[in-house]
């Protein structure tokens, strides 16, 4: 069986790195914007028709663990509220979100399933992310206090803080970096301590193979 905080921040791995299906960002041109139409230009601008794909890297730090936890895949948006992520390495497994459901396939395995009805802080998270990948900021800002930095001509950064406590109890915030027209990372930091780092796109293929927390900063703060 899987405990709540495990499907909450399951669904929270499986959809953060959606984002950089998304298209070309055109951020405000200020450094720093306080939340009420925060990143409105950036978020209007993500909307795209499915079905949309794109590869991803990611690295989990636990504290328990001395070495990050590495995989690497493909994430597709279906449409609407149908979701997929796709693990190519180390492990072959396939998670999919559709019609309320979640369900996890590995090899060799029978297909685990849960459904969103018992969690409804995942609902709150799959709506909040289907609200990024179709442009929705009105959506978005419902669910996330948002704060922007950046501009479109050199590096920017979406901050993302729950409104749901019980979200917030387990995902303490969630950033999301790009440069120019181009989302390259995701990072969402757990209330525990836990950190996932998620690379996006061409930048995936540079995870290293022993990734530490300065290295992905660096590569998710430089040049493209």
């Amino acid at each position: 069986m899987i405990s709540g905080k495990t499907r909450l921040l399951w669904l929270a791995l499986l959809l953060l790195p959606l984002w950089a299906i998304a298209s070309a960002p055109e951020p405000s041109a200020a450094p720093a914007i306080a939340s009420t139409a925060v990143g409105q230009n950036l978020i209007d601008a993500l909307g795209q028709p499915a079905p949309a794909h794109t590869a991803f890297a990611e690295a989990r730090f636990l504290q328990v663990l001395d070495r990050p936890l590495v995989v690497s895949g493909e994430l597709s948006w279906l449409g609407g509220n149908q979701l997929q992520r796709r693990v190519d390495h180390p492990q072959h497994e396939t998670a999919t979100i559709a019609d309320g459901e979640v369900t996890q396939q590995r090899d060799g395995k029978r297909p685990r399933h849960f459904s969103l009805k018992r969690a409804p802080q995942l609902q709150v998270l799959l709506d909040s992310f289907v609200a990024l990948l179709s442009g929705d900021a009105a959506r978005l800002q419902q669910a996330f206090e948002i704060r922007q930095t950046g501009d479109e001509h050199g590096a920017w950064t979406l901050t993302l803080t729950p409104r749901d406590a019980t979200v917030a109890k387990t995902v303490a915030s969630i950033s999301i970096d790009g440069y120019a027209a181009q989302s390259r990372c995701m990072h969402m930091q757990e209330a525990d301590g836990d950190l996932a780092v998620d690379l996006l796109g061409p930048l995936a293929a540079k995870m290293p193979a022993q990734p530490t927390r300065e290295a992905l900063q660096a590569l998710c703060q430089g040049t493209p």
